[in-house]
């Protein structure tokens, strides 16, 4: 393993603040709770629009899933998602083409694997992202311990690597993800799949808890955060939630981006009447 992992000169030199992390504190540190939603790219052909009614209707950020095949961590709902996109003849290349016409006023984070990584080339990947506009990316099945390479050549395009902590995590692993991470944390809420669950794992807030406690980056617990009552839950200890199968089952029902915008509406309303 070189120097460009996470504990070496290469990750040393890139700690700047890129622009999704510098936009997430700025809106943290005006005592907002963070919104990012999530879509799967190239679901259906109205999927941009609903990105923008995401964003338009109080997301601090959006993530926009890549499409993939063999998914790990997504769940039933967002596996049809990513079916009926990949049915569609959705590429990464055609997910980015379309992300960089968007023209939207917070910063997008692609969700990926690293088959798709690795298949289309570290370095052509990582300014791909950044000449789409996207501002982070989160390779769930990457390794802190394997993830050098890439999270070097991600900060050499300016794209944030947004790495993830789990329940099972310990202590001092869960500190040097969040010293390498960049953009936010991501705080696994609950071992397992993503879903929509009937109630809050309260393994969310307790992992909300242990990161802030060793990182000031933002912190938000996403996976089992399904209502806004639970996004409030989760925001008493995190700093905000990502909220993705709630609203692409919305999408998947064929409610539109209408639809998805307000029930964005309502998890914005519910964390700011709660937390304001």
């Amino acid at each position: 393993m070189s120097d460009r992992s996470s504990g070496g000169p290469a990750a040393a030199r890139q700690d700047l603040t890129g622009p999704l992390e510098s936009h997430l504190r700025s809106r943290r540190d005006e005592g907002r709770k963070l919104l990012v939603p999530y879509v799967t790219g190239g679901m259906a052909p109205d999927w941009v629009e609903a990105v923008h009614a995401v964003a338009e209707s109080g997301a601090d950020a959006v993530e926009i899933g890549i499409p993939f095949s063999d998914p790990m961590i997504d769940g039933p709902t967002i596996q049809e998602a990513s079916l009926r996109a990949l049915q569609r003849g959705t590429t990464p290349t055609s997910v980015l083409n379309e992300l960089a016409r968007a023209d939207l006023a917070v910063p997008l984070c692609v969700m990926t694997y690293y088959n798709i990584v690795f298949r289309a080339g570290l370095r052509r990947f990582a300014r791909s992202l950044a000449d789409a506009g996207v501002a982070g990316a989160i390779v769930p099945d990457l390794p802190l311990e394997e993830a050098g390479e890439w999270c070097a050549e991600a900060d050499d395009a300016g794209v944030a690597t947004v790495l993830l902590v789990a329940p099972s995590t310990p202590m001092d692993r869960a500190r040097a993800i969040s010293e390498r991470s960049r953009g936010f944390v991501y705080g696994v809420g609950v071992m397992g799949v993503t879903g929509e669950r009937a109630a809050l794992a309260a393994t969310a807030n307790d992992v909300a808890r242990m990161v802030r406690s060793v990182t000031d980056r933002p912190v938000c617990i996403g996976i089992g955060v399904s209502t806004p009552e639970q996004a409030v839950e989760a925001c008493a200890d995190a700093d905000g939630v990502v909220v993705g199968s709630a609203i692409v089952r919305r999408l998947l029902d064929g409610e539109g981006p209408e639809a998805a915008g307000a029930f964005v509406g309502s998890l914005r309303a519910g964390i700011d009447t709660a937390h304001s």
